[in-house]
């Protein structure tokens, strides 16, 4: 199991989940973190300190997509190990349902 970051991050990127993460297995994208399952040990402290409940186990029914995509892009984005501010327009975006695909960028985060 491992767990990861689904749709609901898009343009909301909070980030409280990085301070938490005792394997540093979190990579930053232009609009929202990824998770790799490669280096995630399945702790689960992250889930809750997720503000917009964007962090699931893979084990939940329906994130097949979604653990491919936090793979994927864990390999192409540098890793985060340090909470940064949200987007200006996080709250607007935050329970913003169905974000994925027209809302995300492949495009890596700012170092």
């Amino acid at each position: 199991m491992t767990f990861v970051v689904t749709d609901a991050c898009i343009k909301c990127k909070y980030m409280d989940c990085v301070e938490v993460c005792p394997v540093d297995c979190f990579y930053e994208g232009e609009n929202m973190l990824v998770i790799d399952p490669d280096v995630c040990i399945d702790c689960g402290v992250c889930e809750p300190e997720c503000p917009a409940e964007a962090i699931h186990p893979d084990t939940k029914s329906g994130l097949e997509r979604w653990l491919e995509l936090n793979a994927k892009f864990a390999k192409r984005w540098p890793n985060i190990v340090a909470k940064k501010p949200p987007p200006a327009d996080a709250k607007a975006w935050d329970g913003v349902p169905d974000k994925y695909p027209e809302h995300f960028s492949e495009k890596p985060g700012s170092d």
